[in-house]
């Protein structure tokens, strides 16, 4: 079957009642595995618009009183969990012999906020087009493998919603994973994971200015401008007639836009792409992405982590 109509079927897929986060992604990992992405250029650009677009749309679901109180608890988590993630990234890097500046992306993604901090940090460390693909595709097989089997093994673990949610901030890479799994397994895990990606997202920027300034470099830095529409969607939502009919549309929109983000993201990690990665940057991004998964996990279960 033509490529186009395979593509358009799977994009058809995503508005139906039957879509989710985890189907439309694996719609979109089977379409990569047997056909020629036919727009992968436009593909990539557009979910990047749909995906922000996606997270200011959700911000019309949300209380601005729960986004304050989980971005503020998780706070102090996230600044010990990315120095965490960055130090242990960098060892790992050296010890599977990862080329510096790969090594140096893959470790950002996995403690910040995946592909979006990689976009950002890339062009300040000079990193070539390959190293951008291999960071960029090592976390995206990384976020579909956290999306299909993080909202099973919470169940399993019997996690509250609460602890599943800051457990997908934590220990997934992109917000779009996140969004995803959380909203999966539940309107309270979606909330609380949502906020506290989104404040981890924020990171961003100092992260940038640091590298900036040891590199040198003057590329200009990619401010995360829909972490800031996020928020004012929850002040709306919650001052500003709070449940209104708009607002619950927006937000559906928002789940929506998500859905089919996630077929985008996955229709563009073709074989190819995954063989292009290799086997040591791979390997560093799973090492590391099991450390943090488990670290928070069990910080989480103890109770040494809460909302």
């Amino acid at each position: 079957m033509n490529s186009k109509v395979l593509f358009a079927l799977g994009l058809f897929f995503c508005l139906t009642p039957w879509a989710s986060p985890p189907l439309a992604l694996l719609a979109g990992l089977l379409f990569g595995a047997i056909a020629t992405h036919p727009y992968k250029n436009e593909s990539h650009r557009l979910s990047k618009i749909l995906l922000q677009s996606a997270v200011v749309g959700l911000g019309f679901g949300m209380n601005l009183q729960e986004v304050i109180h989980a971005g503020r608890s998780g706070f102090l988590y996230t600044a010990l969990s990315i120095a965490f993630a960055m130090t242990v990234g960098t060892l790992l890097g050296r010890w599977f012999r990862v080329e510096n500046r790969a090594a140096f992306l893959i470790s950002t993604g996995t403690a910040i906020c995946g592909g979006s901090a990689i976009a950002a940090v890339g062009p300040i460390t000079g990193a070539t087009e390959d190293e951008m693909s291999v960071s960029l595709g090592t976390i995206f097989v990384l976020n579909s493998i956290a999306l299909l089997t993080f909202p099973a093994i919470g169940l399993w673990l019997h996690l509250s919603q609460t602890q599943f949610g800051l457990w997908a901030a934590l220990a997934i890479h992109d917000t779009s994973s996140v969004v995803g799994a959380s909203a999966k397994y539940g309107a309270i895990a979606l909330a609380v994971g949502t906020t506290v990606k989104l404040a981890r997202a924020l990171w961003i920027v100092p992260l940038s200015i640091t590298t900036a300034a040891f590199k040198g470099s003057k590329t200009r830095i990619q401010w995360p401008w829909f972490i800031l529409f996020f928020c004012l969607a929850a002040v709306a939502n919650t001052y500003l007639f709070p449940g209104a009919v708009a607002y619950h549309f927006l937000s559906n929109a928002g789940k929506l836009m998500l859905v089919i983000t996630l077929f985008l993201i996955g229709a563009s990690l073709s074989p190819a792409a995954l063989r292009k990665v290799g086997p040591r940057p791979l390997l560093q991004g799973v090492v590391l992405w099991i450390i943090v998964a488990v670290v928070s996990l069990l910080a989480i279960r103890a109770g040494w982590i809460r909302i």
